[in-house]
């Protein structure tokens, strides 16, 4: 499980300086691959009680695992399937306070309880999908929800410009 003590307390001020690290660590970076690794190794170090972090790539009709951190995980997910495919499927964030009530749930890691993915754009389409798993239920908020759509709203010219479609 992952665990940070070096942001502040205040929730919304942590995700703000979050989201300044991400853009400074990104920026000079042309790589999306490097910049999705790093992405995913910040918001590791960065998020309390998760215990998966990562991303899956469109890729042939379909979600294909990329950089992530945590437990070996599905490698492809289908649009529509699961959490991940089905924000793809309505193009939209998914926050499920308990992954076990989800219709369709993949058990990647069984101790995954709860469960956030936003969506990635490029052109108007999804191109990728941040997931991050806990093994609390109920641990994503509006907050975490609002905070970590602005971040990927945020980097996304770092992360999809050259996104391999």
């Amino acid at each position: 499980m992952f665990t940070t003590n070096q942001y502040p307390a205040d929730e919304e001020k942590a995700y703000e300086l979050l989201i300044k690290q991400a853009t400074a660590l990104l920026e000079d970076e042309p790589d999306s691959l490097a910049n999705f690794a790093n992405t995913s190794a910040l918001l590791g170090q960065f998020l309390k009680d998760i215990n998966w972090v990562g991303f899956y790539f469109m890729k042939d009709g379909g979600l294909v695992l990329g950089p992530f951190q945590g437990l070996p995980a599905c490698t492809r997910i289908s649009i529509g399937k699961g959490v991940c495919g089905t924000a793809v499927a309505e193009n939209k964030t998914m926050l499920v306070a308990d992954v076990h009530e989800f219709p369709g749930h993949i058990a990647c890691d069984a101790a995954s309880n709860s469960e956030i993915v936003i969506p990635i754009r490029h052109n108007g389409e999804v191109v990728a999908v941040l997931d991050i798993d806990s093994p609390l239920k109920n641990r994503f908020a509006t907050v975490d929800q609002l905070y970590l759509e602005k971040l990927i709203k945020t980097i996304e010219p770092y992360l999809v410009s050259k996104v391999d479609n």
